[in-house]
């Protein structure tokens, strides 16, 4: 019987294309490596709703490397509310280019990011910041995203004042967040993410 690494590097090979997602098998292990992570702190941080390997695969993983494509060489991104680390540290394995500034008020899931940031390749492409996002200097930025956030809604006005002035947002939200984002920001691109009919990226410039 496979076990469930091994289901969940089965899931990522199947459906990586329909992400319009390349894995060379060295990305493949660095996520298996991360999914183990995960696993092992998951009871005491309850950082995801349990699921089936498979279901991690797409709902969390490659939901996550959705973010790719619009990512160009050498972002830097700052991501609010990492939490678990998605969607950020999936891109960092994946894409040893980018830049990343981690934001989280919880300290316990700061040290677990810490330790999923290991899986990268490169040990220099981020940092955790440890705060509220609103609270901290706005770090330099050519893209903002969140994927979860406590309040996301009540705090979505406050997130794009945050955000650095010419940065675009990537936004990972459901049916009602979605609404709010394009009446914020009108000229917002939505982009569903596959297998989901619920489930969106949403691009967009601050005015």
């Amino acid at each position: 019987m496979p076990t469930s690494t091994e289901r969940l590097s089965q899931a990522l090979n199947d459906n990586a294309p329909e992400f319009g997602i390349k894995l060379r098998p060295e990305h493949v292990r660095g996520l298996s490596d991360y999914y183990q992570l995960l696993l092992k702190w998951n009871s005491t941080l309850h950082l995801v709703a349990p699921c089936s390997p498979e279901e991690f695969a797409t709902r969390h993983i490659l939901e996550s490397l959705f973010l790719l494509p619009h990512l160009p060489r050498n972002a830097l991104i700052a991501d609010i509310g990492s939490g678990a680390g998605l969607p950020i540290v999936p891109c960092l394995i994946v894409r040893d280019d980018l830049r990343a500034t981690l934001i989280e008020s919880s300290q316990k899931k700061a040290v677990f990011l810490h330790e999923a940031l290991r899986c990268a390749p490169s040990r220099e492409a981020a940092r955790v910041i440890v705060a509220r996002f609103e609270k901290t200097v706005v770090p330099l930025a050519d893209f903002v995203t969140c994927r979860a956030l406590d309040k996301f809604q009540q705090l979505l006005p406050t997130m794009i004042d945050w955000a650095p002035d010419e940065s675009e947002l990537l936004l990972f939200a459901g049916v009602n967040l979605r609404k709010q984002v394009e009446a914020l920001i009108p000229s917002a691109r939505v982009y569903p993410i596959p297998k989901s009919e619920r489930r969106f990226l949403i691009r967009g410039r601050k005015i």
